[in-house]
């Protein structure tokens, strides 16, 4: 049996940004780009979040939900210090530490002597700690698994912990609401719950390849989460996938020539950022992103493109005909394979 806390910094942005200066404090606060410039909320704090606000939304939108509401650009040097101080306080439970994100990572604690083996007592002292040193409030989960530490973490936030002891997460499960869980969003939920389930207890007569058959590849994950099952471990490194830079433009892109003019820069910043890698993957292919006016987007990736400015130029240009329409946002990037080939072979051409 496992003992594994999901820690989640609360708010965590605008947490560092309230602490830095605490005229903010109690006030509708968001960290994110400037509505005027088509930007989107990264986080925002609770008094936000009363009136509708939510992070990935675009600005614009937040403010008229709030007229309150100030926007203040990220400061992500500060955010990444104050993870980097939050992390350390983890090594002193335990080494398999399995960052999220900067404001959130799983700790497997099975095998740590600190606090007298207590997973509880680790994530007391965590929280206090990162209080004492940072400011702000974290908030942790205690469970058997990955899936049910995560959920645990958000239970009582802010400023919260939830244990779920073994014994417990049968019952804990069976009732958990089914928009719960992880890979769940607004479409499988509304499918779901037309075929009867809410919570978890009411896939448990299902079979697993009865949700196999409705749901695809993802009934089997539903089947072990319904029964609180998740064998994933605690991934101390993990490898990157792919490297990606994008850009959201003030004003639409009208037509494809815009949309391929708009290319060199971004390959350029594509270039760096793959330069930074030094040399511990093989580019495997390129793809391409367009979000059009209306926010519908497609991503066209193609194994055998050639890494180039040709190459994205062609993708681009089968992307556009997709939507063939203005476009707001262009991602460029590639996917990666850990081979440890050099990345100085495909800089070149760039």
């Amino acid at each position: 049996m496992r003992k594994i806390i999901h820690v989640d910094c609360d708010c965590f942005y605008a947490a560092i940004e309230m602490r830095d200066d605490p005229r903010l404090r109690g006030r509708p606060l968001a960290v994110g780009g400037d509505p005027g410039k088509r930007g989107v909320v990264a986080t925002c704090n609770y008094e936000a979040r009363a009136y509708g606000v939510r992070s990935a939304m675009a600005s614009a939108y937040a403010r008229k939900l709030c007229p309150d509401l100030l926007i203040v650009p990220p400061r992500m040097a500060v955010y990444r210090e104050a993870s980097q101080a939050i992390q350390a306080i983890f090594s002193d439970y335990t080494s398999l530490i399995q960052p999220l994100s900067l404001d959130e990572a799983f700790l497997d604690v099975s095998n740590s002597e600190a606090c007298r083996g207590s997973a509880t007592l680790m994530a007391q002292e965590i929280r206090r700690k990162a209080f004492a040193s940072q400011g702000i409030t974290v908030s942790a989960g205690v469970a058997p698994n990955k899936f049910l530490a995560k959920i645990a973490s958000d239970w009582n936030k802010p400023d919260g912990l939830k244990v779920i002891l073994p014994d417990e997460v049968e019952a804990f499960v069976k009732t958990l609401p089914i928009e719960r869980l992880h890979g769940v969003g607004k479409v499988t939920a509304a499918r779901m719950k037309g075929l009867g389930i809410d919570v978890c207890g009411e896939l448990l007569p299902w079979r697993k390849q009865d949700l196999a058959k409705e749901f695809g590849s993802f009934g089997e994950r539903l089947w072990q989460l319904a029964r609180g099952i998740d064998d994933r471990p605690v991934v101390v490194e993990s490898k990157r996938q792919s490297v990606s830079v994008e850009n959201t433009y003030d004003h639409d892109l009208s037509d494809l020539d815009a949309c391929l003019n708009a290319l060199p820069p971004l390959l350029e910043k594509l270039a760096q950022r793959l330069g930074r890698l030094e040399g511990e993957y093989r580019v495997s292919k390129p793809f391409v992103k367009l979000k059009f006016h209306d926010f519908t987007q497609t991503t066209l990736e193609q194994a055998g493109s050639p890494v180039s400015p040709d190459g994205y130029r062609d993708l681009c240009t089968q992307a556009f005909a997709r939507g063939n329409r203005p476009v707001r946002l262009i991602g460029v990037g590639v996917r990666l394979d850990s081979s440890h080939s050099l990345l100085g072979e495909q800089l070149n051409l760039f």
